[in-house]
């Protein structure tokens, strides 16, 4: 198939997510918060004894650092979201580091979890009191760190531009949306948190159990459990982000239907078809048509405008053989 090439506009290749600079400040102060509270625990705990304020005080630096992670990936996304090097921009380096991070919290789940069976093999006594009053101060921190990371995941586009061959054309073409576009680097960051809270409730329920009962067991006993939840978490952030990453298009099935609706007639069919994640709110297609009266690539992009995730599709049209 040859083809001209007519040049109609520049266009860039910026695909982060509507919030993402906002997401990055309260990252930021997340991350301040937790450091503040892990260097007063291990203070703490290192002048009055208290191995249970120490010990949480690593715990938290463990979110901290993850958190870090989902930070500097921020930074690192916004500072070269106009590099060329990048071929579709650098949308994905969130959902790199949502990958890392939740690799992190695999292992704080399987941290926990030794942790606890060592404890149900060797009981230690408890300072129920002194324990007590780190897990409702930790709860209270991750509580406020959760709100401050909570996402409306709500993104609105508005650039526009495209190219056009006589028989292929790439059109590029936003609108503002109103469709939830999971960011996976602030979930991640989110889901560290809700851990750190996870653990705190579950302990406050321990320690209850044993300043009542003299259930000493069932402190170790709800770590299990949480490590076992926070596992689950974290299986279900490396799936989600390794989708994004690996181009698993599961998740795009409603959207390719949609552009399949938009496109096809009886005289026009796609013989070939691509749907990927560029970044939070943002999709790139191929569109590869089969058509008797073959039109020029804004013909499509009117068809395909009602569609707000798309943000870089390149339709390529040939004559439709009988």
């Amino acid at each position: 198939m040859t083809s001209t090439h007519v040049q109609q506009g520049g266009h860039d290749h910026v695909f982060l997510g509507d919030d993402h600079d906002r997401n990055e400040h309260r990252t930021w102060l997340v991350i301040a918060l937790t450091a503040t509270m892990m260097v007063a625990e291990i203070a703490a705990g290192t002048i009055f004894g208290s191995m249970a304020l120490v010990a949480d005080g690593w715990h938290m630096s463990t979110h901290a650092a993850a958190m870090l992670i989902a930070v500097l990936a921020y930074g690192f996304a916004r500072r070269n979201a106009h590099n060329p090097r990048f071929t579709f921009g650098t949308g994905k380096v969130g959902d790199l580091a949502a990958f890392a991070s939740a690799i992190v919290l695999a292992l704080v789940a399987v941290m926990i979890a030794w942790e606890s069976v060592l404890r149900l093999r060797t009981p230690l006594p408890i300072n129920v009191t002194q324990a007590m009053a780190v897990a409702v101060l930790g709860l209270a921190v991750n509580l406020i760190s959760a709100w401050l990371l909570r996402g409306d995941h709500h993104h609105h586009h508005g650039h526009d531009h495209g190219h056009h061959h006589d028989h292929e054309g790439h059109d590029h073409d936003h609108h503002a949306s109103g469709h939830r576009a999971r960011d996976n680097n602030l979930h991640a960051a989110y889901m560290h948190v809700l851990a750190d809270a996870l653990t705190s409730v579950l302990a406050i329920v321990a320690l209850l159990a044993a300043g009542l009962y003299g259930w000493v067991w069932l402190d170790p006993a709800m770590g299990i459990v949480g490590a076992l939840v926070i596992a689950r978490w974290s299986w279900g952030l490396i799936r989600d982000a390794g989708g994004v990453l690996l181009d698993y298009g599961a998740s795009d099935a409603e959207l390719s239907r949609e552009i399949r609706e938009a496109v096809e007639t009886s005289t026009e069919r796609i013989t070939d078809l691509h749907v990927w994640q560029l970044g939070p709110g943002h999709h790139g297609a191929i569109i590869a048509l089969a058509s008797s009266e073959p039109q020029a690539p804004s013909h499509y992009r009117e068809k395909l405008a009602a569609i707000h995730e798309l943000s870089h599709v390149t339709v390529e049209v040939e004559p439709l053989r009988a």
